[in-house]
């Protein structure tokens, strides 16, 4: 039998739910993987689009893990004012072997504490707000950083999943994986990044975007003075 690997995807209220059902479907094909959906007060989570997690467990209740995931969302902007929630972030992250994130999850990783000096990557919208929590931002769509993993937009968790899991079991089981759930894409059309995209569907997009900017970039702001507080 493999040695069990326990991950923990901490989850909240609005969370994006492809941000942590993606890398949960390629870690939990893992030798000995155990997923655990953790939240701050267990039960049930609402995520973005009205889909419904019941289940979930208390991160107060976990008490160690080998890999902590953070998925971003919407509910980013709450979850940044959540006190509890990034403090179990911190206790969690002491003894995980790798600390990942995926899109705006790195947001909550950085209003932990836990970007300091560190390169990271987020959804492009935002990426360059890491600076606030001292992180340095990286376009890149998976970006290691000595155990620490962050992806970039949404889809980048099944590339960040199958690079943890290249990692600790080797590149052949990654690509068993791969080659499992057929992750061969070809996407439609070529504007996956901004720089792809023409204009007027970057327009369209930053339009969306900015009706939520003043919620997050707050939540930035408050975050980051706490963080500069506690030192």
């Amino acid at each position: 039998m493999p040695q069990a690997f326990r991950v923990v995807f901490a989850v909240y209220p609005g969370v994006t739910q492809l941000d942590f059902t993606a890398p949960h479907e390629v870690l939990s094909r893992l030798p000995g993987a155990q997923c655990i959906l953790a939240s701050t007060t267990g039960g049930s989570i609402t995520a973005e689009g009205g889909l419904r997690f019941a289940g979930v467990e208390r991160l107060g209740d976990v008490a160690v893990c080998d890999l902590l995931c953070v998925p971003g969302g919407p509910g980013t902007a709450e979850a940044m004012g959540d006190a509890e929630f990034l403090a179990q972030l911190r206790r969690l992250s002491g003894s995980a072997r790798y600390l990942t994130s995926v899109c705006t999850g790195s947001l909550l990783l950085g209003a932990a504490g836990l970007l300091q000096g560190r390169r990271a990557a987020c959804h492009w919208a935002w990426r360059d707000r890491l600076a606030a929590f001292g992180a340095q931002p990286d376009a890149a769509r998976v970006v290691r950083d000595g155990h620490l993993y962050t992806g970039g937009g949404v889809t980048a968790g099944i590339d960040l999943a199958l690079s943890v899991i290249a990692e600790v079991a080797g590149p052949s089981c990654a690509q068993q994986v791969q080659l499992a759930i057929e992750y061969a894409p070809q996407p439609a059309f070529d504007c996956g990044r901004p720089e792809d995209a023409a204009p007027a569907v970057l327009a369209a997009v930053n339009s969306r975007i900015d009706s939520v900017r003043p919620a997050r970039e707050e939540a930035i702001r408050a975050a980051a003075a706490r963080l500069r507080l506690a030192r």
